[in-house]
């Protein structure tokens, strides 16, 4: 390859920033699913041991989506659109954190009402956002999880209400939440692959 061919790689489009949005994201995404997934693996083992770890445990998971979704929104800054969805997202997870850590003190219907609560008032923006996102690619599976994330989030309300339930439900939600975060960042980074351009000889 002579100097030529190095600078069309330097300078096609494809290849240059025009990407790295796709590509960031893709691995946050894939970041969620990892965490996701241990919290699940964790939630399983601990769920019939209540105690310190498993309160702690508990308000871990909304904590970790307070991250994400902050690193989501630096990704976000030089693209437009409102981040309020985001916001909101944040927002929700840090009272939902704290009520989490009330809950698990009084009982496992208590911790499912407000997982509930929090299922719906999340899913809700990842819906929105992932709507606003669709031209980035990608976002079909976060409006699926984001819907079912709402279904989910009625389904505990209705358990914690009964005075049944059990904390496993948490982790199978956690897991399908992974799954589609897995399948967001798939799709991600097929659509972001870079094209290297045909190389001319001189």
């Amino acid at each position: 390859m002579n100097s030529t061919d190095a600078a069309e790689l330097d300078h096609h489009p494809s290849l240059r920033d025009t990407d790295r949005p796709g590509r960031a994201l893709a691995r946050l995404y894939l970041g969620r699913a990892v965490a996701a997934l241990i919290w699940a693996v964790a939630m399983l083992v601990l769920a019939l041991d209540p105690g310190v770890v498993l309160t702690a445990l508990l308000v871990a998971y909304p904590l970790l989506d307070v991250i994400a979704v902050g690193l989501q929104l630096r990704s976000d800054r030089r693209g437009p659109g409102s981040a309020l969805s985001e916001q909101i997202n944040i927002g929700v997870s840090a009272v939902v954190a704290v009520a989490l850590g009330i809950a698990a003190n009084v009982s496992v219907p208590a911790v499912l009402l407000v997982w509930g609560v929090w299922a719906i008032g999340a899913g809700l923006p990842q819906l929105l956002t992932a709507i606003r996102r669709r031209a980035a690619g990608g976002q079909v599976p976060q409006m699926l999880s984001g819907g079912i994330s709402v279904l989910a989030g009625a389904s505990f309300l209705v358990q914690g209400l009964s005075g049944e339930g059990a904390l496993a439900g948490i982790a199978g939600y956690a897991i399908l939440g992974a799954v589609f975060f897995v399948a967001s960042a798939l799709r991600l980074q097929r659509r972001h692959r870079p094209e290297v351009p045909p190389l001319t000889h001189a």
